[in-house]
């Protein structure tokens, strides 16, 4: 996967510099044919300064990014140097482009296919990119479009599994968040039953502190009795008549 996005990049970057390099061959000729019919030239060589700054950086990072994949062994030795031989013509195109908008040179004849050696032409034709000769099946013998096509395609993919997997992380916090609300409802029941059941201890500690003191009562009754029953007999006895 990672290396098929990196491949896609790399074709993107060298078409696009190919076509910036055409471009600027295009804008220089048009440049020329002002200043040949007496015309203002100073707005298209304000592009063209902007585009040769482009064209510089894109080529620059075309190698670097080919030493990259060279030191990371990602290709074979032999496709690294074939690569670097096209990124050494388009460092000499570049070149030829700055003398010839500086003019230095004679302005060389605008032709894409010489320039992108396989890239489109001017009428709209597409030819095979010769950045793709030994890279891995599922890519050789595409086309950029079809590469694109290919990459949206995984793009969509991922999108949709990325999609699933938000809907069941969805579910998932759901059901925690859930849980936790039924968590927190036994917690509230079961500090309810604490406190119920401290009011019962409460209660039937009470209840048995008079229960003792309702026996002790009875007890001393019982024995008052008693006593006042033995002291009637006494009197009795004392005043009954021998």
């Amino acid at each position: 996967m990672y290396v098929s996005h990196l491949l896609f990049y790399r074709l993107q970057n060298y078409d696009a510099t190919c076509r910036l390099a055409q471009e600027i061959a295009e804008n220089i000729h048009e440049r020329n044919r002002q200043q040949r019919t007496g015309g203002n030239p100073a707005k298209i060589n304000m592009t063209l300064r902007a585009s040769l700054q482009k064209l510089k950086q894109n080529i620059a990072q075309l190698k670097e990014g080919l030493l990259r994949a060279s030191s990371s062994r990602r290709i074979m030795q032999s496709e690294a140097d074939r690569r670097q031989n096209l990124i050494d013509d388009l460092l000499t195109r570049e070149k030829q482009l700055n003398s010839t908008f500086k003019g230095d040179i004679a302005e060389p004849e605008p032709s894409r296919s010489t320039l992108m050696a396989g890239g489109a032409g001017l009428s709209g034709g597409v030819a095979a990119n010769p950045w793709l000769v030994n890279e891995s099946e599922e890519t050789r013998g595409l086309t950029f479009g079809e590469i694109k096509q290919q990459q949206q395609r995984i793009i969509e993919a991922q999108d949709a599994g990325l999609d699933a997997l938000a809907a069941v992380i969805s579910r998932q916090k759901i059901m925690g968040q859930e849980i936790g609300n039924e968590l927190d409802e036994q917690n509230e029941i079961i500090d309810d039953l604490a406190h119920l059941v401290d009011k019962t201890d409460d209660r039937i500690r009470n209840e048995t502190r008079r229960v003792k003191l309702v026996e002790t009562k009875s007890a001393s009754c019982g024995m008052l009795v008693v006593i006042v029953l033995l002291l009637i007999a006494i009197i009795v006895v004392a005043v009954w008549p021998v």
